[in-house]
């Protein structure tokens, strides 16, 4: 075993590994050597985005001209290409930009979504990131490069495989997938065996005998009722030692000799190799993520250094703190699903952010999932003492964005910190958004994205109510004679008194939210103020009702 520095991504290595299955080459000749530094999402408002080295995504991208237009400026900033929707209207002045500038022109087949492509080109890019470790070779391939020995693979068996975890997620893949049929590019697009795929299987009891198999076995296709064409597949497991890891899918349309299915078999092994190293080596950048971000979220000594080690030094940041609204359950396996449960959230955000932000960071600290973005100097504001609406407003709006892909707006709660302009304001920013994130859990039929500046004054009552909480204070003055009232005659002046201040003293508005006609709610409101001697018109009197209504008499 050797070990070796892996080079950068390439934009050769990128058509490589995604091949025909996500992009092809439209236009422009391709230098395979061309390293791909970083993911840049095109914005037409935005022209101050770095694109060194950039694979550029040109969203909603295709008139022919502005697509001229844009090779020409993506040049003189020295990106590596541009990729656009397919079909790509390919026409002269496209080709003749493309061949002038050197900017080849991808094109991203339909039904692949960008955030989908950002993902996977990310996680190819992404060595480097924390640290600079250098890389062991497994089978003569850098250790975890599960992409490539995917094509290794296909060129033995001379069919399109995947290499999936153990639950039917796409961990790699290698090329010639356009080869197969509509059941696996749908999986490759989505990085997941479809639902409605995984499920036949699973009724006829293709994975328990997978997982019982030392031996490939052979699936028969799968039905579909769209009548489109399905091809058997040649599946195994994969294992170290009695744990299964993963398995090895084949999509063939003739059984496999046995040279190639010994040529599968020992293939197997180096795959658990690099699953195991890949896996370890998550782990490890993980726990070393969540160290440096742990470190610049509390401040010291140490955080500048582990800011510029996370690539978010020279940038305002803006802090976001995610939860579930409460815990799973109390059975014993509960801590390990919930430990499980934040690190999938973790590892999407991360994706959601990498996809909109040039410069991120999330990791799993505690019972909450924190992630940090890098606003660049010159975004927003020229004015450093300015308050910046736009940066943590378009934090809120991503957040929101990732919850509703996510489909978990009733489960999860996101907050969102004030904007940090330094590495020493981080901590505050941190602070700020778990006070709104303790904002919006209490409040779980509300927005489940909070920015602090929205809700600070609700994150002083709930700091208010845990100061009440710890001293015992009950109840004084006019509430607690009214309370004692209602408990005694079972009358509902309280819930009176709050329904008008609530409705800011409308008489018709209160009275339709307690159900009461109008001037029985007028009789109620003269008789809780000759009880209680209540000044309603006293603006201190109505504002110390309102405070101990809020903190001290809870809502029914």
């Amino acid at each position: 075993m050797s070990v070796t520095t892996r080079p950068r991504a390439s934009l050769g290595r990128v058509i490589e590994d995604l091949g025909n299955t996500l992009l092809e080459v439209v236009s422009g000749a391709v230098d395979d050597e061309a390293e791909i530094e970083t993911v840049v999402i095109h914005d037409v408002l935005d022209d101050a985005m770095p694109m060194r080295g950039a694979l550029v995504l040109g969203v909603g991208l295709s008139d022919p001209d502005e697509i001229a237009e844009l090779l020409q400026n993506l040049a003189a900033q020295h990106a590596s290409a541009l990729m656009l929707r397919a079909p790509v209207r390919a026409e002269q002045p496209v080709r003749d930009a493309s061949e002038a500038t050197g900017i080849p022109v991808l094109a991203l087949t339909r039904g692949a979504s960008w955030a989908q492509l950002a993902a996977m080109l990310r996680s190819l890019i992404a060595e480097g990131d924390v640290g600079d470790q250098g890389t062991t070779t497994l089978g003569g391939m850098p250790s975890g490069d599960l992409f490539a020995l995917a094509n290794a693979i296909a060129t033995l068996l001379n069919a399109p495989v995947t290499i999936e975890d153990r639950n039917s997620r796409v961990v790699a893949f290698s090329g010639r997938q356009h080869e197969a049929d509509p059941a696996r590019i749908e999986t490759v697009l989505g990085r997941q065996v479809p639902e409605r795929f995984a499920r036949q299987l699973e009724e006829r009891g293709v994975f328990q005998e997978l997982y019982r198999s030392e031996d490939p076995i052979h699936v028969g296709p799968v039905s579909n009722t769209e009548g489109l064409p399905s091809f058997p597949r040649v599946a195994l497991a994969v294992r170290a030692g009695d744990e299964i890891l993963g398995s090895i899918w084949a999509a063939v349309q003739e059984p496999l000799s046995p040279d190639r299915v010994r040529a599968l078999k020992d293939s197997a092994g180096l795959v658990a190799l690099h699953m195991l190293r890949l896996r370890a080596g998550a782990d490890v950048e993980r726990r070393l993520r969540a160290d440096l971000l742990s470190t610049i979220l509390e401040g010291g000594p140490g955080a500048a250094d582990a800011t510029a080690r996370l690539r978010l030094s020279d940038h305002r940041c803006v802090v976001l703190a995610v939860s579930a609204t409460e815990d799973i359950d109390d059975e014993p396996s509960a801590g390990a699903r919930g430990v499980a449960e934040r690190q999938r959230i973790a590892d999407a955000f991360a994706v959601h952010l990498g996809a909109v932000y040039l410069r991120s960071a999330v990791a799993v600290i505690g019972d909450v999932v924190y992630a940090v973005v890098g606003i660049r100097p010159e975004q927003g504001d020229a004015d450093p003492g300015s308050e910046h609406p736009d940066a943590d407003s378009r934090a809120a709006r991503v957040a929101t964005d990732f919850l509703g892909r996510l489909g978990a707006t009733a489960e999860i709660r996101i907050g969102v910190g004030t904007v940090a302009e330094a590495v020493a304001d981080i901590p505050s920013s941190r602070a700020n958004a778990d006070r709104a994130l303790r904002v919006v859990r209490q409040a779980p039929s509300g927005e489940p994205v909070a920015r602090f500046t929205s809700v600070q004054m609700e994150a002083l009552l709930v700091e208010l109510a845990d100061l009440v909480r710890a001293r015992g204070d009950q109840p004084t003055g006019p509430v607690a004679q009214l309370l004692a009232q209602d408990r005694e005659k079972g009358t509902h002046l309280v819930e009176t008194l709050r329904a008008w201040l609530d409705a800011f003293g409308d008489v018709a508005v209160a009275a339709a939210r307690v159900y009461t006609h109008p001037n029985t709610f007028r009789y109620r409101l003269r008789r809780l103020s000759e009880i209680s001697g209540l000044d309603l018109a006293d603006p201190e009197a109505r504002f110390s009702a309102m405070v101990q209504l809020r903190l001290l008499v809870p809502r029914d």
